[in-house]
């Protein structure tokens, strides 16, 4: 058997939760067969040794099924530099050209994620991009919720408004309220279907990251589709991330999925920088009293359980909705005094704490 002949039968391995196997991710690095061994090498963005063990146990499944092929010697490499290789899992580099690459001009990516739709991530997202460049921050955002993208609809982009390129080809993003931004909704029909499978959506998307002229940002928040798929998993392991936001209500079926969401930014290495619940109560408009909707306390409780910092309670109230229909997140459109305002400031100063810009209010 050849090494590409063992190559196409490795494509059967999956990546543990994720229905992408791992010759697609590009996690094989090399595949050396002798008479005394099967060697194959193997890059991997996690320390989990958990998913380690399981991978390694799967490939070598694959070749002592195999008849005729010498015993299975897995290694798996730091790529941080020569030297490193070990049987453990190492930390992928975050330097541009090795490992995840980071995206020119920006100081941070944070990425907003929700393991299932429905719970108001892109609100999150464009608040959160908007409390940013309300404290004097460049920020970016990029709606990478191929399908279903909001956020022109939230900063009120005519569907006929298209991005234009600059003298080299790069792609120049629209702005609204300070806020640079690039969606797929730019570049399909309003209420158009997009059929496109993972590698094409992939492909797409880390060209608005990289083909793009974002300048100079300090925060770039990046909107990711709901779940945890290919395209999910393509981009948290590939793009040099600076933290993860997860975004989930109150209700069990939602707090049941922020675990998964949690475990994608983990096994790829991205720092969770902590959970955010939207629509955690509701305010009367009248008396000003809280009611819990749909439960109390649910998202500080998961987060606690995982150990990751709870970043804050987003109120159920119209004029969210009302703004974001309008084409003007309410964080930009209301006055600081406002109670969602400061909701979605107190997430944006907890995310700046943790992850702080290296350079603030360049242009």
């Amino acid at each position: 058997m050849t090494a590409d002949e063992l190559k196409d039968l490795l494509k059967a391995v999956k990546y543990p939760g994720f229905s992408r196997d791992i010759v697609s991710f590009g996690l094989i690095k090399d595949i050396d067969i002798d008479d005394h061994r099967t060697q194959v090498r193997l890059i991997m963005a996690t320390d989990n040794q958990d998913v380690v063990r399981d991978l390694v146990q799967e490939i070598e499944g694959v070749i002592d099924g195999v008849d005729g092929l010498a015993p299975a010697d897995i290694i798996v490499e730091r790529p941080q530099g020569a030297g490193q290789a070990s049987s453990a899992p190492g930390h992928v580099a975050r330097e541009a050209g090795r490992g995840p690459r980071r995206v020119p001009g920006v100081d941070r990516l944070i990425a907003v994620a929700s393991a299932k739709g429905g719970v108001g991530k892109s609100t999150v997202a464009a608040n959160l991009a908007s409390a940013l460049a309300r404290r004097g921050l460049s920020v970016g955002l990029l709606d990478a919720d191929i399908y279903g993208p909001s956020i022109p609809t939230m900063f009120g982009v005519a569907a006929d408004e298209r991005m234009k390129s600059d003298s080299s080809g790069k792609l120049i993003p629209l702005e609204r309220d300070g806020i640079r931004i690039v969606s797929m909704g730019f570049f399909v029909g309003e209420g158009a279907p997009l059929i496109w499978r993972g590698p094409m959506l992939t492909k797409a998307l880390t060209q608005f990251l990289y083909d793009v002229d974002w300048g100079r940002l300090d925060y770039l928040v990046l909107d990711l589709p709901p779940g945890t798929g290919d395209v999910q998993m393509t981009l948290t392991m590939q793009t040099a991330l600076d933290g993860g936001v997860i975004v989930t209500t109150p209700q069990e079926v939602a707090l049941a999925d922020v675990e998964r969401g949690i475990k994608m930014f983990q096994q790829a290495q991205v720092p969770v920088l902590g959970v955010v619940e939207n629509m955690s109560y509701h305010v009367c408009s009248c008396c000003g009293d809280r009611t819990y909707v749909f439960g109390e306390g649910g998202g500080a409780r998961m987060a606690a359980g995982h150990e990751v910092p709870f970043l804050g309670e987003i109120p159920l109230v119209r004029e969210v909705r009302e703004a974001g229909d309008s084409g003007r997140p309410v964080v930009a459109s209301a006055a600081d005094d406002d109670p969602v305002v400061a909701a979605f400031g107190a997430v944006a100063d907890r995310v700046t704490s943790a992850v702080p810009a290296r350079e603030v209010g360049h242009a």
